[in-house]
């Protein structure tokens, strides 16, 4: 059974914030999720260096922004958030850092978060700070550059989700999440796989080629699904996977993309080192496992 008990919001308060709130909102309603919503203070962003970046350096040296954040915190979706569990907290440090050490001593299951944040404290949420957290997180991370226009919640639908996969990767958590994420909202789900492009003198060479890489990912992917016991449609696609994966999202009118993520690199459309492509030019919210 597919559960979410523990939702991690991290806020700027601009509008940008907003936009994931209403996710992180109908995500917790769906799952009956505890949402955690916090809000880091860097004090590098108002100036003060070699001084301490804490609690203790914020009542000393810039004791108006603490003010002036707790303010922004208390009234953040006060009312729009008034029927749910959540605990509001103010951080202290860098933003990337605390936001996923915050994640892990409670244990969230899903941290949703813009790539850029905008507003008074725009500094404090870039998108830097997302690619950060994206890389040094353990758990699923939802965002997207679609995530940043407030959404109609009555209308927000997960019926359509669609997971990169990397079968020679040999992770498929990935896949696993969102086998049982789609089963437990009641969504299908399309796994795609990107080959490279074959640039070759001889077409019918390089058809063929194409046709054996084809069947050895296939039988890869299939292998990886009864690991984890999917049953979703496969396809597979030529092109540069960021690039491929994007089109094939905005073909299939998906509502949710769902990838691996890492550091690792290769030549047969690796994802784990393009997942920030993806989450820039996807069309729909993305989860990175």
């Amino acid at each position: 059974m597919f559960e979410l008990p523990r939702i991690l919001l991290p806020v700027d308060f601009s509008e940008q914030s907003i936009g994931a709130a209403q996710y992180a909102k109908a995500l917790a309603c769906r799952f009956h999720s505890e949402l955690h919503i916090v809000h880091v203070i860097d004090l590098r962003v108002y100036g003060v260096y070699g001084m301490g970046n804490d609690r203790v350096a914020a009542d000393e040296f810039a004791p108006g922004c603490k003010a002036e954040a707790e303010r922004e915190m208390d009234r953040f979706l006060a009312d729009d958030l008034r029927n749910l569990k959540v605990r509001r907290t103010i951080l202290y440090g860098d933003p990337a850092r605390e936001i996923v050490k915050y994640g892990a001593s409670e244990h969230v299951g899903m941290i949703v978060i813009p790539t850029h944040g905008r507003g008074p404290f725009r500094r404090l949420l870039l998108g830097s700070v997302t690619a950060k957290v994206l890389h040094d997180a353990d758990y699923p991370v939802w965002t997207g550059a679609h995530i940043e226009q407030t959404p109609k919640i009555e209308s927000l639908a997960l019926r359509r989700i669609l997971c990169a996969l990397d079968p020679w990767d040999g992770n498929y958590s990935a896949l696993a999440w969102a086998w049982q994420f789609g089963r437990e909202v009641g969504g299908q789900l399309k796994i795609v796989h990107a080959l490279p492009p074959l640039y070759s003198v001889d077409p019918y060479f390089g058809e063929e080629v194409t046709v054996q890489m084809t069947g050895h990912a296939e039988a890869e992917i299939w292998k990886a699904q009864d690991s984890v016991g999917s049953q979703a449609e496969v396809e597979i696609v030529l092109g540069e996977t960021p690039k491929a994966v994007c089109a094939m999202a905005k073909g299939w009118s998906a509502d949710l993309v769902v990838i691996g993520r890492g550091v690792r690199t290769g030549i047969l459309g690796r994802l784990r080192s393009q997942s920030y492509a993806i989450i820039r030019e996807a069309p729909c919210p993305v989860v990175s496992v």
